[in-house]
């Protein structure tokens, strides 16, 4: 019999305030592809970085290949060929790509950087996942999915024999999917054993042939994926029925206009931009990667200044000079990098959820801090933030629980405009549907919302109306009734309608 490539025996660990891990035991197949799967704070990223050495366990025991490790650190990890990759970026943003792929072992001639060699290196490490990058751009200047396939590239050229994946197509376009796909397919061929943390139920199907459930940091179940059904996945990781995955909310009446954009262009960015959206409406805004969504997003909170076009905010112009002169007309932004664009990660839960109302909360600027409690406790409670308290540092929590604060910020600004950039990205499937489920309380309440996804069945499935953006234009607008997977893509690929 060959020995299991991971096997945990007992291994527990906890934070301060919070036990991750309890008494978590289980095997992984050799060559394998294994999902962890459970809700955020779950526990599977934390067994992820166990594995890779970032976290070290509090009791029990690992092993590798049927030898126990004590891993004191990523170095340790990487040299008993154990790789990672991670949810959240880990990359140098000033440095070039080429200096992030190659800055464990940067080649030398003499003395002197060999920079001719090095960008071949790194050429050839994103060549092995089917990328094409200038690898001299700075990599804090590549888009969110560029970024997470260059930090695939330096997991896979590292020559682990066990590789990590923890979230790994949270922000990557379809077809970048579809590479990182064949790519672990063919690792899986040369015998390398992938750990896939996910809460995409078709990738887990597609892909794994196994799957752990965690919830609350414990073990329930290691099974096969051959003729397991994703209804009794998900009550197994969440702990309850679902009644539906993506519900959708009553269709909206006729309503007032809130916000009408004509003829919006920001030059290199998207160009005669127009549509309308209503009191009460979601309005879907589908694109391939860098068709110019959230380039729309960031202008209209005031992060972009447009060359051309108006904005009108219930029929009256306006120039919207800044995020907190957008904060003030009513509009809210929950953006697609809530690390870097989102949240102050040093900061609260408590605090990032009241940052944009403190003049509201405030007297003779004195901050009313029992009702600042009180609000904060309130959304965390309704939006089922799992946390010690509202005090605790949101860089220690899980990504679902720090978009679940995004969210809540905006929830207690009492936004009227609320523009939703990726709202589920690296969110659990129960957290999602619930989510979804306030979606639809919000824009019951006469909310306008503006979504931008880029999973299809997510916003055809909230969406009155979805406007198709392609090469920084409106390819065109279909209804809820026109709107198929099939008919959006068309659009999207510049195709006619079938």
């Amino acid at each position: 019999m060959t020995a299991p490539a991971v096997r945990f025996d007992r291994v527990s660990k906890r934070f301060p305030g919070a036990q991750a891990l309890t008494d978590v035991s289980f095997e992984i197949a050799a060559g394998s592809c294994h999902a962890l799967c459970g809700e955020n704070g779950a526990g599977k990223s934390t067994l992820g970085k166990i594995i890779a050495g970032i976290h070290q366990p509090d009791g029990g025991r690992l092993f590798i290949d049927g030898a126990e490790v004590h891993f004191s650190g990523p170095r340790d990890a990487l040299a008993a060929g154990v790789g990672m990759v991670h949810q959240e970026l880990a990359f140098c943003d000033n440095l070039s790509v080429a200096e992030n792929l190659c800055l464990s072992a940067l080649p030398q001639r003499a003395t002197v950087v060999d920079r001719e060699e090095m960008r071949r290196r790194a050429d050839a490490l994103l060549a092995e996942t089917g990328t094409q990058l200038d690898v001299t751009r700075e990599f804090g200047k590549l888009a969110i999915g560029q970024r997470q396939m260059v930090q695939i590239a330096a997991a896979v050229g590292g020559g682990a024999r066990i590789i990590v994946f923890d979230e790994p197509t949270s922000s990557l376009s379809q077809a970048e999917a579809e590479r990182l796909f064949e790519l672990i397919e063919r690792l899986k061929a040369r015998g390398v054993t992938c750990i896939y943390v996910s809460h995409r139920m078709p990738e887990i199907f597609r892909l794994c042939d196994a799957v752990t459930v965690l919830r609350d940091g414990r073990h329930v179940a290691t099974l096969k994926t051959g003729g397991l059904v994703e209804s009794d996945l998900v009550q197994m990781m969440i702990g309850r029925p679902l009644a539906e995955y993506f519900p959708r909310h009553a269709d909206a009446a006729a309503s007032q206009e809130v916000l009408r954009v004509e003829g919006l262009t920001v030059p290199g960015q998207f160009e005669n931009v127009s549509f309308t959206l209503h009191e009460g409406e979601v309005l879907g805004l589908a694109g391939l990667m860098g068709a110019g969504r959230s380039e729309v997003a960031s202008t209209l909170f005031g992060l972009e200044q447009p060359t051309r076009g108006t904005i009108h905010l219930h029929g009256k112009p306006v120039r919207i000079e800044s995020p907190s002169h957008a904060i003030s007309l009513g509009i809210g932004f929950v953006p697609e990098d809530r690390k870097r664009q989102g949240l102050v990660l040093g900061a609260s839960g408590l605090h990032n959820t009241s940052l944009p109302i403190l003049r509201r909360l405030s007297r003779l600027s004195f901050i009313k801090r029992r009702r600042e409690r009180a609000l904060a406790t309130d959304y965390f409670s309704r939006l089922r933030v799992r946390t010690p308290s509202v005090d605790a540092v949101v860089a220690g929590l899980s990504g679902g629980n720090q978009q679940k604060i995004v969210l809540a910020k905006w929830l207690a600004a009492d936004a009227r405009i609320l523009i939703l950039d990726e709202p589920t990205r690296g969110v659990d499937v129960g957290a999602k549907a619930e989510i979804h489920t306030l979606i639809g309380e919000l824009a019951a309440r006469g909310t306008a919302i503006l979504v931008i996804s880029s999973e299809l069945p997510e916003v055809i499935s909230l969406s009155e109306r979805i406007v198709v953006l392609r090469e920084g234009r409106v390819a065109g607008e279909l209804s809820r009734r026109e709107a198929t997977e099939d008919s959006v893509l068309r659009l999207m690929a510049g195709l006619r309608a079938s």
